[in-house]
């Protein structure tokens, strides 16, 4: 989305003004060392939810070891870092925080929430992403300080919050229950697939296990290219990344898609060649499990070193396989053998090798699968309709935004104090304030 779309082009509302970031707004720069600090409260950019503007869990301040950002409470936190994940915080309490976070210091003459909803509308994102580039993009105050908005009256601006507050209260109880739904469908999923790999579904008693390594005709993971060579022509071979793979089985290479040319399909990565019917399982996590088929849509794939592929022999069905691959009790017991490097979970291709099979006729194995899968059809329907609607509840969200910030959400008050005389009291507030605070000193050692 273009942000220009939202309403530059309109009647500007009664007592409007268009502003940029920096008539309004200035960055507060306290810095300070943990050990200094008499708070306990520590806020990172992995606390903070992406899109909500939900604070997630805090640290505890004796886990911080370099320096930090002092906020207050009623400060906007925005995390610079990935502007595309959209995290925005308005502070409840005092506290530290990373330094991937700028901080917009509370003020008299402009409400807080208003600013740090507009941070939070996809405007604003396509705003930053289009000032950033990179594999880890980052934006910084400067940066920001060009965006242009349009600003309310300072008692519109109460109102225009109030009424967002309302509706997104509305809107998260309903996301809440979508959410409670769709995890109540992941756990009748595992029942089922528990049933089914403790012979339940076929009445059939399994005795026997077999390690995949002696079902498969080959295990190996995929190649991870230099990322020049990616392309977005639809027409090269489609490279499939960890985030293509799902917990239901279905690949989905709608989600930012990518290519590798011909030539380096078939030379740099040879060794990762997929073909339709392979069976894909990622080996990094959190979360293991994510497993999908390669399906009929592309001659041949590709995939990234995070990826397995387990190419099924004629003994096992590679629906059957990846059913069992997303059971989780396999994933708990392949979980426990995997080795962990901060946090991250990684599997080897031996622990993959390793994993025990029941050994099943091949048509005992298609029954199994046809019992799932019965089973899950309406599972998979309403998964559908709840994705769908979360789907629209972010649809309706950024659609609440767009009218807040065009005018459109309360009415104009002919009585309030129009924009351009409360944006002269901050620009006269600002030369006389000390909003901008200088970096904290470091003390000397004695």
């Amino acid at each position: 989305m273009n942000y220009h779309e939202w309403g530059r082009k309109m009647e500007l509302p009664r007592g409007w003004t268009t502003v940029s970031l920096s008539d309004i707004c200035v960055q507060r720069k306290e810095k300070i060392l943990p050990s200094e600090s008499t708070m306990n409260l520590f806020i990172g950019l992995e606390h903070i939810e992406a899109q909500t503007m939900k604070l997630l869990s805090t640290a505890d301040i004796s886990s911080v070891k370099s320096s930090s950002m002092k906020f207050y409470a009623n400060d906007i936190l925005y995390g610079r870092l990935r502007p595309y994940l959209n995290k925005v915080l308005l502070a409840g309490l005092d506290g530290i925080c990373s330094s991937e976070l700028i901080i917009f210091p509370i003020q008299k003459n402009l409400n807080n929430g208003y600013l740090a909803y507009h941070l939070n509308s996809m405007r604003f994102v396509a705003y930053a992403m289009s000032k950033v580039t990179g594999d880890r993009p980052r934006i910084d105050f400067e940066t920001m300080s060009a965006y242009e908005l349009l600003l309310p009256p300072l008692a519109e601006q109460h109102r225009i919050v109030e009424k967002i507050d309302t509706l997104f209260s509305k809107l998260d109880k309903g996301v809440e229950m979508l959410k409670i739904i769709r995890q109540q469908l992941q756990t009748y999923r595992q029942a089922v697939l528990k049933w089914a790999f403790e012979g339940k579904l076929s009445n059939d008693t399994i005795k026997d296990y077999g390690r995949l390594q002696d079902l498969c005709f080959f295990i190996t993971k995929g190649t991870t290219p230099h990322k020049t060579v990616m392309t977005a022509d639809y027409g090269d071979v489609p490279f499939i990344k960890v985030y293509n793979l799902t917990l239901t089985g279905e690949l989905d290479f709608t989600i930012n898609p990518t290519f590798v040319s011909h030539e380096t399909h078939n030379g740099f990565l040879a060794r990762s060649k997929i073909f339709p019917g392979d069976v894909l399982m990622n080996i990094v996590g959190p979360p293991l499990g994510k497993v999908s088929i390669a399906p009929n849509s592309h001659k041949e794939f590709n995939i990234n070193q995070a990826i397995a592929r387990f190419r099924c022999n004629d003994e096992l069905y590679n629906k059957f396989l990846a059913y069992f691959l997303m059971y989780s009790g396999t994933i708990e017991m392949i979980s426990k053998k995997s080795k962990a490097t901060a946090g991250q979970l990684n599997l080897t291709l031996e622990i993959c090798r390793d994993i025990e099979i029941p050994l099943l006729d091949i048509s005992t194995q298609k029954k199994i699968v046809t019992e799932i899968e019965s089973r899950l059809s309406v599972c998979d329907k309403l998964e559908s309709i709840v994705d769908e609607n979360l789907a629209k509840s972010e649809s309706l969200r950024q659609s609440i935004l767009k009218k807040a910030f065009s005018g459109q959400l309360v009415p104009q008050n002919p009585s309030d104090e129009p924009a351009n005389k409360l944006l002269e009291r901050i620009k006269a507030e600002r030369q006389t304030s000390s909003s901008t605070q200088k970096p904290a000193r470091r003390k000397k050692n004695a």
